[in-house]
Order: C-alpha cells, then structure tokens, then sequence
C-alpha cells in the first residue's frame, strides 16, 4: 500500500499499526489503518485514536481523505440479531392469533371473497410492516407546523392502539432542535432574501405553471434558473427538473440503454437504482467506494464485452453519490476520475447532498477535491436540501443537454416547476455565489464545515460510534439494536430534540442508527445542547459503544484553514 497523506503523522512518520479485531473497510483498505493525528499536539500518537480510513493514491488528494467505520462490537451484534429473532417469534405468534380472532388485525388485506386472487400485498414485507415497524413507527411521519430550520415545532399526536392509528392532542411542542432537515445552508426560512423574493414572484406570475416546459409552462425565471446553475457549476448548460427523485430515475433511461453497462455503486439512492433498471442496460454493482473493485470491473467490462456476444459495449456509465446520505461517506472523486480516463468510460455523480453542503464555496464534492468540472460527464443534484426548495438538475456540456430537452421523460411529460419555487433556488444560490452583494453565503459555507467537524468531533470524545467523512454534515450514530431505535427517537424528543432514526431495511440489520443532519443555522449553543441530550440518552440506553475513545480537546476542534490549500 502507497503512504497517503491520512496515514501520516503531523512530525511526518507514518502509522501502520494495526489494532486486533477490526474487519476489513468497505473501500478495500483496512478498518484499522490508524491515523494518529492532534490538532493540538504536533509530537503524540494516542494509541486509543479512532479508526480512520485512508486514501492511498496521494498525488491525486491535496488534502487529507478522513473516513471511519468503526467495527459492529461482537457482542452487540449477537443481541441485535437476538432482538430481531425474538421479534419474529412474538410476530407469527401473534399473526396466529389474529388469524384465530383472538387478536384484532389492523392490516390491509384481501376481502374473503377475494382470496383466490393474486396477492396484492407481499407476505413477509407485510409481516414486517405489521410486527416490527409499527411498534415504532410513531418515530416516523410526525406532523410539523412551522418552517424546518434550525428549531422546528411539531404537533403532539397519541396512539391508543399501538400506533395502528393516530390522534392529535391538539398541543404543540414549540422549539425543537431540528437534527433531521436536509437544511445544510439555513436556506428553509419564511423571513430574509429568499422568502420575500419568493412571495414576490407568487404574486406575479402565481404559485402553479399548468404546463409542460416543451408547451407554455417555459417561463423565463426557468431559463434564468439554468444559466445559473451552469455559472454556478462551472460547466456549459443544465437543465432543471421537477423532482429530484426523477431528475434520476427518468434521465438515466435516456443517458443508456440496451447494449449498455452501468456500473454503479453498491450503497446508490433508490432513485439511481431505478433509473438504472428502467434503462434496460446490464448492472453490475461494485463494493461502496473501492476502487480495486470499481477498476476489476471495468476491465473485464472492456476484456469481455457483451454476454454471449462478446461485442464491445455501446456505453459505460459508471454511477456515484456525492455524499452517501447513509453513511455519511464522501465518493473518492479523485480516484473515480482516474479509472474513468484509464478506461474511457462516463461518469454520473449524484451531488444531491453534497451540492451547496461540500467545498470552499459550496460547489459541492468537485469544488471540495478541487478538480475540474468538465472531468465529470453528467452532473446531477437536487435543490430539495442546501437550497432549501424543491427538484433537480443536470449538468454538462451543451450537447448532453440539448439531447435530454427531446429525450427525457421529465422535460417531455411533468409539468414546469412552480415559480415560487425557482424564485427561492435563483435567490439562495445567488447568495451562496455572492452576487447579492454580500458574504452571507460563504460565512453559512464556513459556519456549516466547522459546525460539521465540532459535532462529529465531540459525539467521538462522547464514545458513540459514528460513521462516515470528517467532513460530511451527514452523522450517522450506530444504534444496533431493534428496541433502542424507538427508544431513542421518544427519548430525544421527550426532550426537544427531533432526529431521524433508521432501521433494517433501510440499513443492513446489524447497523441501525440515528442519522444527524447537520446545518450552518445551528447555532453553537443549539449544538451543545442536543450533545449533552445525546450524551444523556446514551447513558440511558447505553449507546457509547466504541471502543476507541479519544480525548477530549479544551478548545473548539476547529481549524479555520480548512479550505484555505484549495485555489479559489
């Protein structure tokens, strides 16, 4: 293995000593490859530093490539397969009683008189459904009324029937923190710039446009949209959308079909993975961001050609996330890039999260590595999260977009976006571009990196176990066990923090977490607030599994410099 510069010492040795018990990284490294490295010291390796992840092709990183993927501890993984079996046991128990009338069924299914139909529901998705979800599914689906910013208020509901059914108390619980809005920037605000521009717009050209683009719902707020977009990637033309979910699913189709390969990697939106089964081309999945996995199939791609025929393939698209919204992982572009001109295949990178959230001036992954926008074929991402509003884009050069505008399903046949709606993209993007005359974008750019490495820093020092890029304001915090997924949800919320808490089969089932999205609105007293709330709760729940403390920094672990060795 190549020395990166994640392996080395700040005194310019390097570490390579591995610690027992740990699993081989999902990037093809090793979990346990130790980067001993203080901000505060320049001259002391603390043998119970985390376990980070490194890069091993340096010449292509100008700064340090951070991820860590703490190992499941052996006997919470037997718990939690232990909790999931219990739970499947009690689950055909009671669906025996149900069947028997001896318990009322809630569940949608089939009348008696069609019981020789079809199925129309799934069996053991359905068990699923009935059995462990709704045991806590009062975590999900809560009813806020206000704006999702920095706090957030929520209307109080009740079950008295094991959250089969809701009922609203009629209270309201005022000044939640939010820890689960895609709100990276701050831009989800009903006072400021954006709203007035908004409101503006609604009362001129109104809330709805009642056409396709390809008819008379082009408006010329669209096309200044787009102009944008492009100045704002770098790039020579987009396109907006919509949706941001069939900015994926129905441009994909478009971009390959039969005859070709898509390459795509293994921890993909949904979207993505729809897009690419509706394209009719051959898949092949590769392990989440390695490249020794990514580069084999690329060459028996080119070594093999086509099943059976063993022609050459029409296309290669290989398929990548931004941020994984997940893992809280960020794509090694670099490296990405490198196969993709080794081998002359194109490239499709999804910036849903990392656009407006990544890079000195929240340009989003690219602009984070510093690389060139043209090395990337299609850029796609969405406007639902650092902009706070709603669709999607694509990106490139002028031919890809003049080829979607008569190809695309979702320019041909979904109606124009809502102008309200532009307006708030056009308004918030200006600003983190700086041409609203002022520096508000960029201090949210730097307030979000520094709230992003202050949070993740102190849930480590806390002894949670936390996945992901030290630079991701996507933090995912390790839950494991079935029951402590509902625990911890009620528990945060019993005390005026929302979060967002996932389960099996969003994630493998060893791997339930809470996941913290981080925003440039949370204030530094918000953030400490909900890490002394979290560190109660997990005391409560006994949620600090890791094994690997660090200790804790008397000073805000923050280094102003951050973006400082990436040209402007």
């Amino acid at each position: 293995m190549t020395e990166s510069p994640a392996a080395k010492l700040t005194n310019g040795d390097v570490s390579q000593r591995v610690k027992n018990g740990l699993k081989p990284e999902r990037n093809g490294l090793l979990k346990s490859l130790q980067r001993c490295h203080e901000r505060q010291t320049k001259h002391q390796c603390h043998p119970e530093k985390e376990v980070h992840a490194a890069s091993h092709h340096d010449s292509l990183y100008r700064r340090p490539f951070i991820e860590s993927f703490e190992e499941t501890p052996m006997l919470v993984a037997v718990l939690t397969y232990m909790g999931y079996g219990i739970l499947t046991i009690f689950g055909y128990l009671r669906d025996f009683l149900r069947h028997w009338k001896i318990e009322r069924c809630h569940i949608a299914r089939e009348k008696e008189e069609q019981k020789e139909f079809v199925p129309l529901y799934q069996d053991f998705e359905n068990f699923y459904t009935r059995n462990l979800y709704m045991r806590i599914r009062d975590n999900w689906n809560r009813p806020i009324c206000s704006v999702p910013g920095a706090k957030m208020d929520l209307m109080e509901r009740a079950s008295l029937d094991y959250n089969w059914t809701f009922e609203y108390t009629g209270r309201v619980v005022h000044d939640v923190i939010n820890l689960g809005s895609y709100n990276y920037l701050g831009f989800a605000e009903n006072t400021g710039p954006c709203a007035d521009s908004a409101a503006e717009v609604t009362m001129k050209y109104g809330v709805g446009v009642a056409s396709t683009r390809q008819e008379i719902g082009n408006l010329d707020r669209h096309e200044e949209l787009e102009k944008l977009v492009a100045k704002f990637l770098g790039v020579e033309s987009a396109m907006a959308f919509g949706m941001g979910f069939a900015t994926n699913s129905m441009n994909i189709p478009a971009l390959a079909g039969k005859g070709c390969l898509i390459l795509s990697d293994e921890l993909n939106h949904a979207s993505l993975v729809l897009g690419a089964r509706l394209s009719g081309s051959t898949i092949r999945v590769f392990k989440h961001n390695n490249m020794q996995s990514l580069e084999k199939q690329l060459r028996e791609a080119i070594v093999h050609g086509q099943p059976r025929t063993h022609r050459p393939w029409k296309k290669i698209l290989i398929v990548v996330e931004g941020i994984y919204s997940m893992e809280g992982s960020i794509v090694r572009l670099p490296e990405v890039i490198a196969l993709k001109k080794r081998y002359q295949a194109y490239l499709y990178l999804d910036e849903a999260h990392s656009i407006g959230a990544l890079g000195p001036r929240g340009r989003g992954v690219v602009d984070y590595f510093g690389l060139d926008p043209c090395d990337v074929d299609v850029m796609m991402g969405t406007f639902t999260k650092s902009f706070g509003a709603a669709g999607g884009y694509i990106a490139g050069k002028k031919e890809l977009i003049e080829y979607l505008h008569s190809h695309s399903h979702s320019a041909v046949y979904a109606a124009s976006m809502s102008p309200p709606v532009v307006e708030q993209i056009i308004t918030s993007m200006k600003c983190i571009m700086g041409e609203d005359g002022t520096t508000i974008g960029s201090k949210r750019v730097q307030q979000l990196a520094e709230n992003t490495v202050y949070f993740r820093k102190r849930l480590r020092e806390m002894g949670f176990i936390i996945y992901g890029n030290e630079d991701s304001p996507v933090v995912p915090m390790m839950l494991y066990m079935p029951a402590k997924i509902g625990a911890f949800g009620r528990e945060m919320l019993k005390r005026n923090i929302g979060v967002v808490v996932v389960g099996f089969p969003a994630t493998p089932i060893i791997e339930s977490r809470a996941r913290f999205c981080i925003s440039a609105a949370h204030t530094k007293d918000m953030l400490d607030r909900a890490l002394s709330v979290i560190s109660e709760v997990g005391d409560l729940l006994q949620l600090k599994y890791s094994r690997h403390r660090i200790q804790p920094s008397l000073v805000r672990p923050f280094d102003d410099n951050v973006y400082d060795d990436i040209d402007d």
